[in-house]
């Protein structure tokens, strides 16, 4: 049975979110389906993290690189006002559930979610 985790970041905690690059690459090199969503406040993070040679840039770069985002909320990319940066980032932008990403949609599709 493939093993299958989806990791939501909602908080706006650089170090939280970190963990959350982190788990994901974790869970990649271990085989299984690693996938992230970023959430809420968490979105607020991109920006930063995007910038070359920012701090954490180069952990958030192996993750984009590797595919382990899914994307972000398109609702909370808007309402925290970095829309533009989210997607200049090269993350899609998830709203299949008024707005937002749906959990259960991973669910049926065998992911086991984790919230951060």
């Amino acid at each position: 049975m493939e093993q299958k985790v989806v990791l939501f970041a909602f908080r706006d905690d650089p170090m939280c979110f970190v963990h959350v690059l982190l788990y994901a690459l974790d869970y990649e090199a271990k085989g299984w389906e690693s996938k992230i969503v970023v959430e809420g406040a968490a979105t607020k993070l991109i920006p930063e993290l995007a910038k070359e040679g920012a701090p954490r840039h180069s952990v958030f770069k192996k993750v984009l690189d590797k595919g382990l985002f899914a994307g972000a909320c398109k609702a909370c990319s808007q309402a925290m006002k970095v829309l533009d940066e989210v997607q200049a980032a090269g993350l899609e932008l998830l709203d299949d559930m008024a707005g937002h990403p749906s959990m259960s949609a991973f669910q049926e599709q065998g992911y086991t979610v984790v919230t951060f």
